[in-house]
């Protein structure tokens, strides 16, 4: 049994939810998400509420209970107030700098790194602070993801790009014999 999905999902105002045809889709103030529906997951929007529940007992049909209503939950709230990640660029020489649609990132290679920013996501660059912000809480995190793939945190130092509040766990490096 899914403790998340047994949870009705509140409908703020200003905010419709349709489900028609296998497709789920969200308005709000922000914008628009849609997302397909797996056909073992029943989805029903009813006195101002959304309620997601298995179709039939299985494995998958359980899983997926869950999974569902997690992901209508960040796509009503997405679209009332957009989600945000800030990414710090860390090292001496490294940074980060905006150019049309595309991120530029100077991170100790020989040539910078240049990342196409998608339409539905707006991306901010102060001093060595990234802010990436929109209202689809997958496609911020997977970006967010893909700029810190670039140049990861290395232990010794601390280098790269980082997460805001992630902790990087520091090596001793090496010692000179006494």
């Amino acid at each position: 049994m899914s403790r998340i999905g047994k949870q009705p999902i509140e409908i703020p105002e200003k905010t419709e939810v349709i489900v028609s045809g296998g497709v789920i889709s969200v308005k709000g103030p922000q914008g628009e998400l849609r997302r397909t529906v797996h056909p073992d997951v029943s989805v029903t929007v009813e006195n101002g509420a959304v309620t997601v529940s298995p179709l039939h007992e299985s494995i998958l049909a359980n899983a997926l209970w869950g999974t569902y209503a997690s992901l209508i939950r960040s796509m009503v709230r997405g679209v009332n107030e957009p989600f945000v990640k800030k990414l710090i660029v860390e090292g001496i020489g490294f940074r980060a700098e905006l150019s049309g649609d595309a991120l530029i990132l100077s991170v100790g290679f020989s040539h910078p790194v240049k990342i196409p920013i998608p339409g539905d996501i707006t991306v901010s660059v102060e001093k060595n602070v990234i802010t990436i912000t929109g209202i689809s809480k997958e496609r911020i995190g997977q970006f967010a993801a893909n700029v810190r793939a670039v140049k990861k945190p290395e232990p010794y130092k601390g280098k790269g790009i980082r997460y805001e509040g992630e902790i990087v766990r520091r090596k001793q490096g090496k010692r000179g014999v006494a």
